[in-house]
């Protein structure tokens, strides 16, 4: 039997069938506003009618079964096209007149004068400082430092462990990748990939990709490694 919280709370469906639809499932459900009722994928990725417990009914019919009056949507997909194909879903479901569900952790913090979009999803740890803007359809995952006065514009997908100091303004349609360090007043322009690691310093124009060198991997030569790591011991012993 439901209790009165439960009974309380929003209906929401969620669009996706893969990693990201089963975490939304999670924070959606223990930590928000919302009662996940059933997911939604378009008739040919369907291949299970079942999902976390839930029905999972096609996109193309689903107005039919809840009403776009009494529930909200969430398209649970990450950064495809970058972010147009959440962008699009989006864009569908507002015309079958669904409202647009976004989740905040309770975790995270953010600022009370931060100006959210619609159709937002804020993973926990994330800092958001006072006079940011983050525009519609936006996904911060875990860890993010989005620093004063900064903007995010709509469709972006910022992962984990992103700094983005004060006085940035990202375009629309970017992902940042782990781990990216972007100065102050830096300006990256629409429809960017930023890889991971990479450290930002200057203005990067519109339709871009910034590289990140990765650690190089050899083989592994046991007798080589403890060796090394002997006389890193040793100079560390006489330093000391």
């Amino acid at each position: 039997m439901e209790n009165k919280k439960e009974l309380g709370k929003k209906k929401l469906i969620i669009f996706g069938l893969e990693d990201f639809a089963k975490i939304a499932y999670e924070y959606f459900t223990y930590d928000s506003e919302f009662e996940v009722v059933a997911f939604t994928a378009n008739q040919d990725y369907i291949k299970e009618h079942s999902l976390m417990n839930l029905p999972v009914i096609a996109f193309e019919e689903i107005e039919k079964i809840y009403s776009p009056e009494e529930y909200y949507f969430y398209a649970a997909i990450t950064y495809g096209r970058l972010n147009e194909v959440r962008a699009n879903i989006c864009k569908q479901a507002k015309e079958k007149g669904y409202k647009l569900a976004s989740y905040i952790s309770s975790k995270a913090f953010v600022w009370k004068n931060v100006k959210l979009g619609e159709h937002v999803f804020i993973f926990e740890d994330n800092t958001v400082q006072p006079f940011v803007e983050i525009g519609s359809n936006a996904v911060l995952w875990s860890g993010n430092h989005i620093g004063h006065h900064s903007i995010i514009r709509n469709n972006c997908f910022i992962s984990s462990h992103v700094v983005l100091s004060g006085w940035c303004i990202i375009g629309n349609n970017c992902f940042i990748g782990v781990n990216s360090t972007i100065s102050n007043n830096v300006k990256i322009g629409n429809k960017c990939w930023i890889s991971h690691g990479s450290i930002i310093g200057k203005d990067v124009p519109d339709l871009s990709i910034t590289k990140s060198n990765s650690s190089e991997i050899s083989e592994l030569n046991e007798n080589l490694l403890f060796k090394l790591l002997s006389k890193i011991s040793k100079k560390r012993n006489i330093s000391n």
